[in-house]
């Protein structure tokens, strides 16, 4: 039950991501459509995954994406991207790892009179053939069915030329992780060359780009509080999934149209790690944890913020000032997105994580004044 409530919230938050503002809408739907096959390779970014890679995997890659065309003032300061769905299908060549099938929201950046195209992806996927302690064991690397998945595409991509059929060309990277919401999590990295069609619908219609003026843009520092709650499981196998729940505060300054930065502390309540430090006190009595630590956790952070309309980045760098248990590093970071709501209500979905070590994804609710 709880691993389809963060896929709803997931959903939920994608739609409100994408959704435009119509009271602005002024400019000529057009829609583009892809497709692409993917021929790669898994990435050996952990040992402890070298016996699920055997093969080359294979797929497919359909996206959709709507063209812009400056409705909204950062449309024009981004060079006017594109936003969509893509859905991916992936065969991992491993009898243990089986298939995914991802589903994503995603925005694309175009460079070089618009030929090259960076995009990126963010969104779900289904694995077909998840770690089970009596049935697929050896599957350290995916400990549920339903994970969070990541991809970043670059490709030189030629829209018309033929009665709005083109061409692209490129290579993508596939992240599929669970976030911890389950062990085991060693995740994969997937490398994959990507060749296909596109086609654009009406492309006969395609207006003018609306130019805006460049006007300074600041605001004063405002204060913001984020409560944000979870589910996650600690490394231990079996150790069970357990809520976590961060109160965060902080200020921020707007110091562009595109940028913000943050700074302010959290205190993180996790309940995995109350039973992580039972688990070290009783099995292993010579780890330095006694058993009667404090399981939560103090930290302060720095952070910047990427504003695309009323969405936006987030990076966040933080330090532990206070961790009696003594679980991953002192330096933490987090990623995710933020949707604002109204002038000040605003929702957020992000990951935390110690380097390259998920901690757990988290959906939260902020107020800004």
């Amino acid at each position: 039950m709880k691993k389809w409530i963060v896929v709803f919230c997931y959903i939920a938050f994608a739609k409100a991501s994408f959704a435009q503002d119509s009271s602005k809408e002024t400019f000529p739907s057009i829609h583009n459509f892809e497709a692409s096959y993917l021929y790669g390779a898994i990435l050996e970014h952990n040992p402890d995954i070298a016996h699920l890679i055997s093969d080359h995997p294979t797929g497919i890659m359909l996206r959709y994406n709507r063209k812009t065309f400056g409705e909204n003032e950062w449309e024009s300061r981004y060079g006017y991207p594109d936003w969509g769905i893509s859905g991916i299908y992936q065969d991992m060549k491993n009898r243990f790892l089986g298939e995914a099938y991802g589903a994503y929201g995603h925005y694309n950046f175009y460079f070089l009179n618009r030929n090259l195209n960076l995009s990126i992806g963010t969104g779900l996927a289904w694995m077909t053939k998840p770690f089970d302690p009596e049935t697929n064991a050896r599957n350290n690397a995916y400990g549920s069915s339903i994970t969070s998945s990541t991809y970043l595409l670059t490709t030189y991509k030629r829209e018309n030329i033929y009665k709005g059929l083109g061409l692209q060309a490129g290579f993508t990277i596939v992240h599929y992780s669970n976030a911890n919401v389950k062990a085991p999590n060693n995740s994969t990295n997937s490398w994959l060359f990507t060749a296909g069609v596109n086609y654009t619908l009406d492309y006969q219609k395609t207006p003018a780009y609306k130019r805006w003026e460049k006007t300074p843009y600041k605001e004063k520092l405002r204060f913001n509080g984020v409560a944000r709650f979870g589910v996650n499981e600690s490394d231990v196998r079996g150790s069970g999934q357990y809520p976590f729940y961060t109160f965060s505060f902080y200020v921020d300054k707007r110091i562009g149209f595109k940028s913000s930065l943050h700074a302010g502390t959290e205190i993180m309540i996790s309940e995995f790690l109350r039973e992580y430090r039972d688990y070290q006190a009783n099995s292993f009595p010579d780890s330095g944890i006694t058993g009667d630590e404090n399981f939560q956790r103090i930290g302060v952070f720095l952070g910047h913020e990427l504003h695309l309309g009323k969405t936006s980045v987030i990076t966040q760098f933080g330090y532990y000032v206070y961790r009696p248990i003594a679980f991953e590093k002192r330096i933490y970071n987090r990623m995710g997105l933020q949707r604002r709501l109204n002038k000040n209500l605003f929702a957020s979905l992000s990951l935390k994580s110690h380097g390259a070590a998920a901690e757990g994804v988290s959906l939260g609710i902020g107020y800004r004044i």
